[in-house]
C-alpha cells in the first residue's frame, strides 16, 4: 500500500521591500513521503520570494513537481494559459532544466541541500546559454533552521529587504540570505 501526503497549511504575511510587495497568502501544501521538511520550507520560501503582486499576469499556484516529472513546484500561468514562470526547488539535471527553460518564459530554481555548491560546479557550464534561468542557493545551514519551523499548521511571517530574508512565526525567526548563482540575462 502506498503512503500518503501529509497535509499542511501554511499561512503566509509578506513584506518584501524590495518589490514593494505586502501581501497575506494561504497555502496548502502537500508533504510527499520522498520529501523532507527542508524541501518542504524551501517550496515555501520560493513561493514567498516569487508570488507577483498582483494576479494580472496570473497567479502563481503549486504544480505537482514531486509527483510529475513534468511539472515544477509552482507556476506562473498568464490569462490565456501561456506558462510565464516555472519555479522549481532542487537539484534537477540540466536537460529538464532546458525543456523548462523552452516552455516558460523565466524560470527560477532553488538550490538548498548542503550539496547544492557540489552540483552547481559540476551542471553550471551547461546552463550558461539558458538565458531565462536564475538559480538561487540557499545555504545549508539556514534551510535547515527554516525545516526546523515546519509544522502542520504555520503562520509564517516574511520580510524582504536588500535581498535578506526574516522568516518568524512567533516564537523563532531564521534569517535567509538567499546567493544568486546564476542571473537571467534577458
Amino acid at each position: 500500500m502506498a503512503l500518503k501526503a501529509t497535509v499542511y497549511k501554511a499561512a503566509l504575511q509578506i513584506a518584501d521591500m524590495d518589490r514593494g510587495l505586502y501581501a497575506d497568502h494561504a497555502l496548502t501544501l502537500a508533504l510527499q513521503p520522498s520529501e523532507t521538511a527542508e524541501r518542504l520550507m524551501a517550496r515555501v520560501l520560493a513561493f514567498a520570494m516569487q508570488v507577483p503582486s498582483d494576479d494580472h499576469g496570473g497567479a502563481l499556484v503549486a504544480a505537482k513537481g514531486l509527483v510529475e516529472p513534468d511539472e515544477p513546484d509552482w507556476w506562473q500561468l498568464d490569462l490565456t494559459g501561456q506558462l510565464m514562470h516555472w519555479i522549481e526547488v532542487g537539484q534537477p539535471d540540466d536537460r529538464h532544466l532546458a525543456r523548462a527553460c523552452g516552455r516558460a518564459r523565466r524560470v527560477t530554481l532553488y538550490g538548498y541541500a548542503s550539496s547544492t555548491a557540489v552540483w552547481w560546479t559540476a551542471i553550471q557550464g551547461k546552463l550558461s546559454r539558458l538565458s531565462n534561468l536564475a538559480v538561487w542557493q540557499i545555504p545549508a545551514d539556514q534551510s535547515q533552521a527554516l525545516a526546523a519551523m515546519a509544522a502542520r499548521s504555520m503562520q509564517l511571517q516574511f520580510t524582504v529587504q536588500d535581498g535578506s530574508v526574516w522568516v518568524g512565526n512567533g516564537q523563532e525567526s531564521v534569517e535567509v540570505q538567499p546567493l544568486f548563482l546564476k542571473v537571467p540575462t534577458r
